[in-house]
């Protein structure tokens, strides 16, 4: 039989990549691993009997950690009513009487369930998400360093505001890429599990005596002085940490944190997205996707190429935005624990499904295996167009700046606001210009031009030199950005 490995959420959106974490089949696998640990540990500390545990053979494990989740609802909707109870009871059937009345033993079902949480989305992280930002990140470093110099005019209010680069533009970019994913990647490290019973408070493994035995076996290789109970020795085989403290459930902040900056950095992407839809409007046009054969953009209109891959990337932020109500109304629990929360928190995975959607449709390979945000250009002359038409007027602010600096004492900027910007516009000459003519009456006006350092005045007929450190900074933030590429490849 076939395995169902969907993910939650919409069927269009489906990275296979993720199907070995959060396919549907596959989301029993970490459950078992937590409970193998814990019979493992059980016979370490000698609970377990040698000649029980010796039936945990290699061929009995593999069945364990194959049980299906598909095959646990049948026995959920037909027996238990319970999902972790026929767990159980199908792993009590795999590995037979003797050791199957150890298994389940001190847990709680939200032991397995919040410790095999954590694993999924650790392994996810660590495994999926961030090679995927190695490789976005380092055609970003590319196309910064190859644009670091390209003139762009700067938009803000969809305005033509002052001149900066190409790759100064992508930098910003780049920049909250990183800074989100570094903060994804930080509470990734904090996510931690659970071992601690049915409130919390290892009501079992102190009350039957594991605890003390516990603390009298001798400790993991390698294992923090203190750190020997069986919530430490069971987690320290999964590689996690637990939780100072847990209820029934883990503490939800974890997770929630977590989720926030994966929701954060699905928005540094819905920016990007944000960004190339506009600027490959027709009239703006400074950047080109590729059309690939066969593509159309629209049912009835042949002329259109739609931006479609932008739209997608900047509507799966707003997805994802969506989703993170659900974190956030189960961080409330009803005393140690209710069931409320159980059904929405089988959707938190949506978050990271439309993170790696975002991520692979930037990496998506064309027949000749070039990654779609490499094939991403920038229209170098309908940047310069572009620039050309608002030239005459946007060195507006250096030029106020410049007059109050030089001792004009009028209001240098209503001067321009309403006096400069208005005649040069009607004119069609430089803002410099249209200065110097209203300076032929006004003599204290002529005084302060006169008293502008030469460099400065020249640079108000050459306002393409106007673009600050833009180019620095564009590269300053991709040698930063190749040196997070290391970190994060190492």
């Amino acid at each position: 039989m076939e395995s169902n490995l969907a993910l939650p959420g919409n069927p269009r959106y489906q990275p296979k990549s993720l199907q070995p974490y959060f396919g549907y089949d596959a989301l029993m696998r970490p459950v078992g691993e937590v409970e193998l640990a814990s019979l493992e540990v059980l016979a370490e500390v000698g609970v377990i009997p040698a000649s029980d545990i010796a039936i945990l053979t290699p061929d009995i494990r593999k069945a364990v950690l194959d049980i299906r989740t598909t095959r646990v609802d049948e026995v959920e909707r037909k027996v238990t009513r319970h999902d972790i109870r026929a767990w159980v009871q199908i792993a009590k059937e795999i590995v037979g009487p003797t050791l199957g009345r150890w298994v389940h033993v001190v847990l709680t079902s939200y032991d397995p369930i919040e410790t095999a949480r954590s694993l999924q989305y650790c392994r996810a992280h660590d495994e999926v998400v961030k090679p995927s930002i190695v490789e976005v990140s380092s055609i970003f470093v590319e196309h910064i360093r190859r644009s670091a110099n390209t003139l762009q005019i700067g938009r803000t209010h969809g305005q033509h505001a002052l001149p900066i680069t190409v790759g100064f533009w992508l930098a910003t970019l780049l920049s909250r890429v990183l800074t989100n994913f570094g903060i994804m990647d930080t509470f990734k490290r904090n996510l931690v599990g659970k071992i601690s019973g049915a409130v919390g408070a290892h009501n079992a493994q102190v009350g039957l005596g594991i605890a003390e035995l516990c603390e009298k076996a001798p400790p993991d290789q390698g294992a923090p002085y203190g750190n020997n109970s069986f919530e430490h020795r069971v987690l320290r085989k999964l590689g996690l940490q637990p939780a100072p403290i847990s209820t029934q459930i883990l503490p939800p902040e974890y997770l929630a944190y977590y989720l926030n900056a994966a929701v954060m950095l699905t928005g540094s992407f819905g920016q990007l997205g944000r960004d190339c839809r506009q600027l490959q409007r027709n009239e703006i046009a400074e950047v080109v996707e590729e059309f690939q054969v066969g593509q159309v953009g629209s049912s009835t209109m042949a002329n259109k190429r739609n931006p479609i891959t932008w739209e997608n990337m900047e509507g799966m932020y707003l997805r994802t935005m969506a989703e993170y109500v659900k974190v956030m109304v189960t961080l409330i629990s009803e005393h140690q624990r209710d069931l409320v929360g159980s059904c929405v928190a089988r959707d938190f995975p949506i978050i990271i499904v439309n993170l790696v959607q975002q991520l692979e449709t930037l990496l998506r390979r064309n027949d000749k295996g070039i990654p779609f945000l490499t094939r991403i250009k920038v229209n170098d002359v309908a940047c310069r167009e572009n620039f050309e038409r608002g030239k005459r007027v946007i060195l507006a602010e250096p030029l106020y700046i410049a007059l109050q600096m030089a001792g004009y004492r009028g209001d240098a900027h209503e001067l321009i606001n309403r006096k400069a910007v208005p005649l040069a516009e009607q004119d069609r000459i430089p803002l410099i210009v249209a200065v110097e003519a209203l300076a032929g009456t006004d003599s204290e006006l002529s005084d302060a031009l006169g008293l502008i350092p030469k460099e400065v005045y020249e640079l108000f007929s050459e306002p393409e030199k106007y673009t600050g450190n833009a180019a620095q900074c564009a590269h300053r933030i991709a040698d930063w950005g190749e040196q997070r590429v290391k970190e994060l490849s190492c």
